[in-house]
């Protein structure tokens, strides 16, 4: 009896990228880099995988990310713990730190584009495999709202410019580390009476990570913050200059935006300036980016004592929120050749390797048959024009040229037709 096997799917909450989507991808890229180019942004790959202990110490022993979300992978060695990224910031300061970059130059502006991993429960713009550009700042005496200002209107330049509309930057502070601790304390004691009212997971988050509280989707637990008064009262006086500068820099550059005291962010390493930016249409996972100010990430990771500030945004969450007319037709085929019989095939492949030869997109089929399902391939394909060798076609040493949109044919000599098609 013949074993049944059932038929492999990709893994659940990841996707192809099909070659029908691809130009899509590509065009996000591209504009993506252009535009980060003229900010001066460089390039940076890092390892889709870490230490785990990365992770832990950059994100936060409490975070969501790494306690329910962290991939990590099996190792042969006992004393090796790896794990996917679940985001860039913490590769990219690893990388900073271990390469030395803060003696090669004041201030380090670097982007990458790529996968990151989490143990999601996979929804509409929720994945366990998905895609995002970053940017990450790195540099002493880089703690101006000058900074920030800039790499939030960035991001939404970014955003404009790969055709998402109708978005909502918001923002907020943290504070110092001090303030942040002072905040924390002030949360937990504002929520004190009432945590028997919050869901399960917020309960929890009220010891381990009170700030989580405030961005949870419980109705329950949202009807508890409404409830409470948020301020800025636990911030220093020269936190909240910093923070007022930042509003009115924003202003100046005619960036909108709305404060949102609720917005925290869930990484522990946020300190100071936080943002997010948003679109409806995406629903309950609305986020199409976000980002703040991490001062003492480095530091705390055994670099020099340097400021930082970057944004993420998802690829994904870009496509959702684009419109479909903003989305680019897939790169045309500009040849197509034709072989009708057995006997001329052979002279039709070497003229298909002189058009790829002069950069000129082409493919055949492989296959002799009819003139209407090879034509009929060629209009699959896409392509812009056809070439058509037959008996007498290499008999004469020309080729029949069919422009696909017109119609018109035309007898075009062998040695002319590259220059024709380049032309």
């Amino acid at each position: 009896m013949t074993k049944q096997f059932s038929v492999p799917r990709v893994p659940r909450g990841t996707n192809d990228i099909l070659p029908s989507e691809i130009s899509q991808w590509q065009d996000i890229e591209t504009k993506a880099r252009k535009l980060l180019a003229t900010y001066n942004f460089r390039e940076i790959r890092t390892p889709v995988f870490e230490q785990t202990n990365l992770f832990k110490r950059s994100l936060g022993q409490t975070s969501e990310v790494v306690n329910k979300q962290l991939l990590e992978l099996v190792s042969h060695v006992p004393e090796e713990g790896f794990a996917l990224r679940p985001e860039g910031t913490a590769s990219v300061v690893r990388s900073y730190i271990e390469n030395s970059m803060d003696r090669q130059e004041g201030i380090s502006k670097l982007f990458y584009i790529g996968a990151m991993f989490r143990g999601e429960r996979p929804q509409k713009g929720r994945l366990r495999q998905f895609h995002q550009i970053g940017v990450e700042v790195i540099g002493a005496n880089t703690a101006t709202p000058y900074l920030d200002a800039e790499v939030i209107a960035l991001n939404a330049e970014l955003l404009r410019t790969l055709g998402v509309k109708d978005f909502r930057l918001k923002i907020n502070t943290l504070g110092s580390p001090q303030d942040k601790e002072h905040f924390s304390q002030a949360l937990r004691k504002a929520l004190q009476a009432d945590v028997d009212k919050l869901c399960e997971d917020c309960q929890d988050r009220f010891e381990r990570n009170v700030f989580r509280i405030l961005d949870c989707k419980n109705s329950a637990c949202r009807a508890v913050v409404a409830g409470i008064k948020l301020g800025h009262g636990h911030l220093s006086a020269e936190s909240q200059k910093y923070y007022a500068e930042l509003k009115k820099i924003l202003q100046g550059l005619k960036v909108e935006f709305e404060e949102v005291l609720t917005l925290v962010r869930g990484l522990d390493y946020y300190t100071h300036t936080v943002f997010e930016i948003t679109q409806s249409s995406l629903g309950s996972q609305d986020a199409l980016s976000a980002g703040g100010r991490y001062n003492d990430l480095v530091a705390q990771l055994g670099g020099p004592q340097v400021d930082a500030v970057g944004f993420a945004c998802g690829i994904e969450r870009i496509l959702l929120a684009t419109a479909e007319e903003n989305k680019p037709p897939a790169d045309p085929l500009t040849v197509y050749v034709i072989a009708l019989d057995e006997k001329v095939f052979p002279k039709a492949f070497r003229i298909l390797q002189k058009l790829r030869a002069e950069g000129i997109s082409s493919d055949m089929s492989y296959k002799v048959s009819s003139m209407k399902s090879q034509m009929r391939s060629a209009d699959k394909a896409g392509s812009r024009y056809v070439v058509i060798l037959g008996e007498d076609e290499d008999q004469k040493g020309v080729v029949a040229l069919k422009d696909m949109k017109t119609g018109e044919q035309k007898e075009v000599k062998e040695d002319k037709l590259n220059e024709l098609l380049r032309g």
